[in-house]
C-alpha cells in the first residue's frame, strides 16, 4: 500500500482544481498542493513508511476526511490539518513552502515560519499524538485526507467553506473532489470512513455511496463548533467508539 499511487491522485487532483475559477465574493483561492508540495509529498511519504511496516494482512487503514485546508493549517504546510508546530515537532514533517501565484495581503504564507496556529490542527493532531503516542502507531490505523484541496478567502480574509460556494461552482468543484476520493478509497482499500464534520460526511456519502460500508459522523475540531469548544477530544473518541472503532 505505497504512497506512489497517493502521490499520483494528489498531483492530478491539483491540477484539475487549478483550472477552475470562482467568482465573488471568493477573492483568493490557495492550492496548497501546488505551492506547498514538497511537505504534502513527505506527509504521504511518512503513511507509506508507517503502513509498510505492517504485514500484507492488515486491516485497511481507517480515513478520517477532513474539508478543505485552513489559512494556518493546510495552506501553510501542506498537511491536512496542519498546524505548523504538531507538523513540524510531532510528525516531523518540514520543508521548503512557496508562495502562492495570488496572495491575499491579509493571509500571507510563511510555511513553517507562520507564527499563528491552527486550532483544528492542534486539536486533531494533539488528539493523535496523546493517544497514539508517535506517529508510527497513528498512521497504522488511520489516514487523514482533506476532500477539497483548496482554501477560499473572501476579500476581507475571512475564511470561505466550500459548501459556501454557488451552485454551478459547487457541482464542478465536487465532481472532481468525488473522483479523486474514489481513487483514494479504491487504492487503501477503504472499508471505515469517519467524516470530521457534517459537510465532509455528506460528501463521502455522496461520493462512495455503497463503495465503502461504513462511512461514519464525527465533531469537527473548529473553534466555530460549540461542541468543539466543550471538550472536543472526549467528544471526538466518543463518535469513534460509536462508529464501531476501538482502543
Amino acid at each position: 500500500m505505497g504512497a506512489a499511487p497517493l502521490v499520483a491522485i494528489a498531483k492530478e487532483l491539483s491540477c484539475d482544481v487549478g483550472d477552475l475559477r470562482f467568482a465573488p465574493p471568493v477573492h483568493r483561492v490557495y492550492n496548497p498542493l501546488d505551492y506547498a508540495w514538497a511537505p504534502h509529498r513527505r506527509y504521504l511519504g511518512l503513511f507509506q513508511r508507517c503502513r509498510g511496516a505492517l504485514s500484507a494482512e492488515a486491516k485497511p487503514p481507517i480515513l478520517m476526511l477532513g474539508i478543505n485546508p485552513g489559512p494556518f493549517g493546510m495552506a501553510q504546510t501542506g498537511v491536512p490539518f496542519g498546524d505548523v508546530g504538531l507538523t513540524r515537532d510531532w510528525l516531523g514533517i518540514e520543508a521548503k513552502v512557496l508562495r502562492p501565484e495570488s496572495e491575499h495581503p491579509r493571509r500571507p504564507v510563511h510555511g513553517f515560519d507562520c507564527r499563528r496556529g491552527e486550532m483544528s490542527g492542534r486539536r486533531l493532531w494533539g488528539w493523535a499524538r496523546d493517544r497514539f503516542g508517535n506517529p508510527d502507531d497513528f498512521f497504522q490505523r488511520f489516514f487523514v485526507w482533506n476532500y477539497c484541496p483548496l482554501c477560499f478567502m473572501e476579500e476581507s480574509g475571512k475564511n470561505r467553506t466550500p459548501d459556501k460556494l454557488p451552485a454551478r461552482e459547487r457541482e464542478a468543484l465536487f465532481a472532481i473532489c468525488d473522483r479523486a476520493l474514489a481513487r483514494v478509497a479504491r487504492h487503501l482499500g477503504l472499508r471505515h470512513i469517519i467524516g470530521i464534520g457534517q459537510f465532509a460526511t455528506i460528501r463521502a456519502r455522496a461520493a462512495l455511496g455503497d463503495q465503502v460500508p461504513h462511512i461514519d459522523y464525527a465533531p469537527h475540531p473548529s473553534p466555530a463548533s460549540p461542541i468543539a469548544n466543550r471538550g472536543w477530544a472526549q467528544a471526538f473518541e466518543h463518535a469513534l467508539i460509536e462508529a464501531g472503532i476501538a482502543f
